[in-house]
């Protein structure tokens, strides 16, 4: 079970394989090796579009059409970069009883031919897209494309079954209702697949945690007064590239008055003494992200400063009890603060502050746990999610806050900590720069903090 002050039971045998029975050794690090099992890419290629598949089979569609990233990836696990996030050009159909079939940028289908034998070979196809409406609608793509997709219905006996869509551009959409199709939303079906992580996702969602405690690490050493915001967010990039993510989202990096109201965004603002400095790092390894926040401040810590982290902490550690399979999101979300208690009219205006989410090949996945719906529409937690939760606590005058993140696996007694880098206290980075010792990386504040 997660301790409140960081510290780690170890692993229990919710990291067993699901096949075999044998462990995953070394469960943050997915590189093969000869000498133990890691994580099974294949298994973790079959289990996703199993999950997937089952839902499709459950529901009343008779097929999905995907243009989201991240549920092309769940399917076909296939990966051709970010730069393709918004372009919406990517397309898998997944039909009952069928394998996928992917329509990509045409080079992108000849290396999935050559390098990706998982599924048949003919199902790697080549296609063009109006890309978000550069290309003239006279041309005629999505018409085209929508009629090859039922064509391919027809041809299946599936045509006049409901088609689920995930996302969805308002031409094509038009052009597959033109061919008389019935669509209908597909993503919560995805959603449904995604929620139960198997112990192949796990163990990756735990390595790209890893980098992160490493990227943490290596920010508390370099932050002193007068480096900036984006000078932080330089650091942390190149840390997480040269250790292997294979994305970096974003890289909040809040300081000072900044912090109150949280402006969700870097500056270039320098950083002083006595600054409170929050951080958000986003990224992803193989796919599985990270959202992680920490908080430390520079130089020295006020009691104010360190009051309201200490605060922030308590409804984290509170909330952490609560999380075991079976337990419900409202015993969760009754730990948070409510809007009024830090500043906001309503939970609408504060929310994004102290809620859940779930965090897998996507960083909103499902469970979504808030006082603005979860307190109404409670869900039950289930072994194997996987979510972060965060928390969030502003000094009395507004001047500073304090922001903490941790990332947690549900396990049937409670849960694990994939988030490690210290968060217990409010830890003082800079120390040196007034003292001319550098103070270990994980100083506690009443340690590190100098009264300059």
């Amino acid at each position: 079970m997660c301790n409140p002050n960081g510290q780690r039971r170890p692993l229990p045998n919710f990291y067993q394989a699901t096949q075999g029975g044998s462990p995953i050794a070394s469960p943050g690090d997915a590189t093969a090796v000869d000498w133990e099992n890691r994580v099974n890419m294949d298994r973790l290629r079959t289990e996703r579009l199993a999950k997937a598949m089952e839902q499709l089979e459950r529901s009343e569609l008779g097929a999905l059409v995907l243009f989201d990233m991240n549920n092309i990836r769940y399917t076909t696990a296939t990966h051709i970069g970010n730069w393709a996030r918004d372009k919406y050009f990517r397309c898998a159909l997944l039909m009952r009883g069928q394998d996928p079939i992917l329509w990509d940028i045409g080079s992108a289908a000849k290396t999935h031919q050559s390098f990706a034998p998982w599924l048949p070979e003919d199902n790697w196809r080549a296609g063009v897209s109006t890309w978000r409406g550069a290309i003239p609608a006279e041309v005629g793509i999505e018409a085209a494309n929508a009629k090859r997709i039922a064509d391919i219905l027809r041809e299946h006996g599936l045509a006049n079954e409901p088609v689920g869509v995930d996302v969805v551009e308002l031409p094509v959409l038009r052009a597959l209702e033109a061919e008389g199709l019935s669509i209908v939303d597909g993503n919560h079906l995805m959603l449904e697949a995604r929620t139960i992580k198997t112990p192949d996702e796990i163990a990756l969602l735990n390595h790209s945690a890893a980098l992160v405690d490493g990227a943490y690490d290596e920010l508390y050493r370099f932050l002193r007064p007068g480096v900036k915001e984006n000078d932080a967010v330089a650091l942390v990039n190149k840390f997480l590239y040269e250790n292997g993510s294979e994305e970096v989202e974003a890289v909040n990096a809040i300081s000072g008055e900044r912090c109150s109201p949280h402006p969700h965004v870097f500056s270039n603002r320098f950083i002083r003494p006595g600054d409170t400095a929050y951080f958000d790092i986003i990224h992803s390894y193989m796919g599985y992200r990270t959202c992680y926040y920490r908080t430390m401040n520079v130089g020295s810590a006020t009691m104010a400063q360190r009051d309201a982290y200490k605060q922030a902490r308590e409804y984290m550690d509170n909330a952490i009890t609560e999380v075991r399979a079976g337990a419900s999101s409202a015993d969760i979300v009754k730990h948070f603060p409510a809007a009024r208690e830090f500043g906001f009219d309503t939970e609408e205006q504060a929310f994004g502050l102290q809620y859940c989410h779930g965090i897998g090949l996507g960083l909103w996945e499902r469970p979504l746990m808030s006082r603005y719906h979860s307190l109404d529409h409670p869900i039950e937690l289930e072994e194997g999610m996987v979510f972060a939760m965060e928390t969030y606590w502003p000094t009395p005058d507004g001047s500073a806050a304090a922001r903490i993140e941790e990332e947690l696996v549900v396990t049937k007694d409670g849960c694990e900590l994939l988030t490690r880098f210290p968060a217990d206290q409010l830890y003082v980075a800079g120390t040196r720069y007034y003292t001319g010792v550098e103070m270990p990386a994980a100083a506690p504040a009443e340690t590190a903090a100098v009264t300059v």
